[in-house]
């Protein structure tokens, strides 16, 4: 949820500073870019040079440094950030955002700001319970700020109570569920497949195709940082998913067949990106066939249709779209899959078409909805190929 997000971390002065640090290590190795601007009492507390390091970037602490001449633009930083979040914010920076005081540099990126931004409050029991606290934690609330609420426990001054930050863990958690729940395809289940199939003729040799799976491991993808949970069942493939998702691989259409009728039922959004192969041979040898004779001739076999086989089962609750990959007379061939296979979307490339097909990073493609509406889309790379056809199935869900 956080990969590719910028961040900016906030650091206050708290002796709750020295999390940050491990704040900063995990929000990096979940992917996220991290800036740090740290406050002067933040700086007592944790140096510039261990968060630097940490997050890969120079840390800023003031407007201008006088001895560099470097100008730290705070409306340029606010700007940059996908979202904000001070850990730890003291009671005193918790004020002056609740009463817009701009005196310091984060306060300033913070007013400047227009993502979401989250608060991890530590302070002592007895600041964090009074009055003035609380009415400022309320106000910056009706601002649209989150509060990541304090834990209790041993706190610097002895006391036990509320006043402990978060742990680093906990935020990083609270910061990927808060984006998880805003996502559109939150709390749905997607099925995807991808690459190729191989069928058998001896322990050896096979029959296969060139498809390398990248466009739908690029779909899978980006299903999953649109909030889906991605069920991915993949071919022979040397590809790699970005997102966190199920990934089952098979070799056969057969195999892939048994594993999408398993998983179907339980999906809303169902993409069919393999290149699943339609014949197979009817007899699979024991042993490797020997190169004996001048030609070999092999009895194949039709493969289930896969894609036939669930729109069949198809319910009205289900999203199910299918790939058309021609060679000639691409739109028809196209237009008729889509109705006798009982689907919501087709998504046709041609082999024509230079760049787009098997084994290449880009495809050019069109896609087809039910009341047969097509939209043509320019020569692009298959994780922006993927926004396009993500983008068509929120058209369809609203």
């Amino acid at each position: 949820m956080l990969n590719n997000k910028n961040i900016i971390l906030g650091v206050c002065g708290s002796i709750a500073a020295y999390k940050s640090a491990f704040l900063v290590r995990l929000l990096v190795k979940a992917g996220a870019n991290v800036k740090v601007v740290l406050t002067s009492d933040g700086a007592n507390f944790i140096t510039p040079l261990t968060l630097a390091t940490l997050s890969k970037n120079p840390v800023y602490t003031q407007y201008f440094e006088e001895k560099t001449g470097v100008w730290s633009n705070h409306v340029e930083l606010g700007l940059w950030a996908d979202l904000i979040i001070i850990a730890p914010i003291s009671a005193n920076t918790l004020a002056k955002l609740a009463n817009g005081i701009c005196d310091n540099l984060l306060t300033a990126v913070y007013l400047s700001a227009k993502c979401p931004v989250y608060v991890a409050p530590a302070m002592d029991l007895d600041m964090w319970k009074h009055e003035s606290t609380q009415q400022n934690l309320n106000q910056i609330k009706t601002y649209g700020n989150t509060i990541i609420a304090p834990n209790k426990g041993e706190l610097a001054s002895g006391l036990y109570g509320e006043g402990r930050m978060a742990e680093p863990d906990e935020i990083l958690t609270f910061l990927e569920n808060a984006i998880l729940n805003t996502l559109p395809l939150f709390g749905k289940k997607a099925l995807v497949t991808a690459g190729p199939t191989y069928e058998a003729l001896d322990p050896v040799r096979f029959i296969g195709n060139h498809s390398s799976g990248k466009m739908g491991f690029a779909v899978a993808d980006e299903l999953a940082a649109l909030g889906a949970d991605v069920t991915l069942i993949a071919g022979p493939t040397a590809q790699h998913s970005t997102e966190k998702l199920n990934r089952i691989n098979v070799v056969s259409a057969q195999d892939m067949l048994e594993t999408c009728l398993q998983h179907f039922p339980d999906t809303e959004i169902t993409v069919m990106c393999a290149a699943v192969a339609d014949y197979k041979p009817q007899v699979i040898a024991n042993q490797k066939i020997k190169k004996q004779d001048q030609t070999l001739v092999l009895a194949l076999e039709k493969t289930t249709d896969i894609l036939a086989q669930l729109g069949k089962i198809k319910t009205d609750k289900q999203i199910l779209v299918g790939f058309a990959l021609e060679t000639n007379d691409e739109e028809n061939y196209a237009k008729g899959k889509l109705q006798k296979k009982n689907l919501d979307l087709i998504v046709l490339n041609s082999l024509n078409d230079k760049g787009a097909g098997f084994k290449s990073d880009t495809n050019k493609i069109t896609i087809f909805n039910k009341a047969l509406e097509s939209e043509t889309f320019n020569l692009k790379s298959k994780s922006e190929v993927a926004k396009d056809i993500c983008n068509a199935i929120l058209k369809i869900m609203k």
